[in-house]
């Protein structure tokens, strides 16, 4: 027979669970394991995203020439992804697609079909940058939220086989009905580790990420007078 201090030990306590409580516990692992990833990956995607825009933005408003400009960008979106940030794609976005409105009406020079395309492509750009830097935030949304319960499930079921086995004793005392209560709690203990870290990221991540939105519509604008002035 176990003592009450193996049976409340971390370990036997897991192992001792019922079937039930052992696939909660594993089930909240494996999602707490897969937030923690999403958490640091959307830590260094966002702090990458913040850099290469200040890069952009002060390569953008140093005066320099925007058609050179534009050609660097093109080349690192033709090198690769990483190499070039949110901002400078929907910049090159928006020049690409106002060169070809310009090369196509030399007739005409339709200066509101010019500027209409370039805002376009770059609204089209903005909210293909804004899908890849919110991906995976509904995940930890979906984690904070259910994670407890799911905890708390497991906790009510532990709690629930610990009162069964009541039964089968002929007095019932402390020393019998605590290893189940105990284990039953470790569900939610669980639960409540994997929720916390995913919604403190989700929120910070969130906000960060707000903060880009503002940075990326700022810019469209600012540069979509420039290109009015530029084309009149």
């Amino acid at each position: 027979m176990m003592t009450v201090t193996q049976d409340l030990s971390f370990v036997s306590l897991i192992a001792n669970a019922s079937v039930l409580v052992q696939l909660v516990l594993l089930l909240l692992i494996g999602v707490s394991l897969t937030s923690w990833t999403y958490i640091f990956n959307k830590m260094f995607t966002i702090r990458k995203a913040r850099s290469q825009t200040e890069i952009f933005e002060r390569n953008f408003w140093s005066g320099g020439n925007l058609v050179e400009l534009y050609q660097e960008a093109s080349q690192n979106r033709r090198t690769g992804r990483d190499k070039a940030g949110s901002l400078e794609r929907i910049f090159e976005a928006g020049m690409s697609e106002y060169h070809k409105v310009k090369n196509a009406n030399k007739a005409s020079l339709d200066a509101g079909a010019m500027l209409d395309g370039a805002r376009r492509a770059m609204r089209a750009a903005y909210q293909r940058e804004m899908d890849m830097l919110e991906s995976h935030l509904s995940f930890l949304a979906s984690v904070g939220s259910v994670s407890p319960y799911i905890g708390l499930f497991g906790t009510v079921w532990g709690i629930m086989n610990a009162f069964r086995g009541l039964a089968n004793v002929q007095q019932a005392t402390l020393a019998a009905v605590a290893p189940g209560i105990a284990e039953a709690l470790i569900a939610t203990a669980i639960g409540l580790f994997a929720a916390i870290p995913a919604v403190l990221a989700y929120n910070r991540y969130s906000h960060d990420i707000d903060r880009l939105a503002i940075r990326f519509e700022t810019f469209i604008e600012e540069f979509s007078n420039i290109l009015q002035r530029q084309s009149r």
